[in-house]
């Protein structure tokens, strides 16, 4: 294993889905630090799948639980700094498009702790939507940006983030391709 140290923030049910797959990846070349903030904290909503899918337990749980978007993020924010602070992090990973994504990125991105965003140029077009707007603004603060699609390249060409973009597919298939195999 390498020095080469990464922060997994997840949150929410697809969030975990997808660390399943990228964190068995990310064992055998990185140490990863995995920090859940509580954004979905029931069982049925969040250990089963630990349990489920193999996903290494948590070295931080943020316990943050539901609010509004505001305090929610806000708590968030907080936490993952003082986390980021003391671990040090040679990059952060946030997935989709969660108040957990928006806050891990900027968190990350005032740190200056470089930052990837997995499912990056997903677009609604619906600015009404606030997952809309998480997408939207982690996208522009990310220094790597993997795409499920072509789709979601061109979505960041056409908003002029053309630097560090990579099409890597979807990581939703995956885990599915892991849980059928299982």
């Amino acid at each position: 294993m390498t020095n080469f140290k990464i922060v997994t923030i997840i949150g929410a049910r697809p969030q975990f889905i997808k660390a399943a797959v990228i964190s068995r990846l990310l064992s055998q070349r990185a140490q990863e630090i995995l920090v859940h903030t509580g954004q979905h904290y029931d069982d049925n909503l969040s250990e089963i799948f630990f349990n489920e899918l193999e996903i290494p337990e948590p070295n931080y749980n943020l316990g943050v639980g539901s609010g509004s978007h505001g305090r929610q993020t806000g708590e968030m924010l907080t936490k993952i700094e003082e986390i980021l602070l003391h671990e040090q992090p040679d990059l952060v990973l946030v997935y989709g498009d969660t108040n957990s994504t928006l806050a891990g990125a900027l968190a990350a991105t005032k740190l200056n702790i470089r930052l990837a965003h997995i499912e990056a140029g997903l677009r609604s077009f619906n600015r009404q939507m606030p997952e809309e707007v998480n997408r939207v603004v982690t996208d522009h603060l990310a220094d790597l940006l993997f795409c499920p699609s072509h789709e979601a390249r061109k979505n960041l060409f056409n908003e002029g983030i053309t630097k560090n973009v990579y099409i890597v597919g979807d990581v939703m298939a995956e885990s599915l391709m892991f849980a059928a195999e299982k």
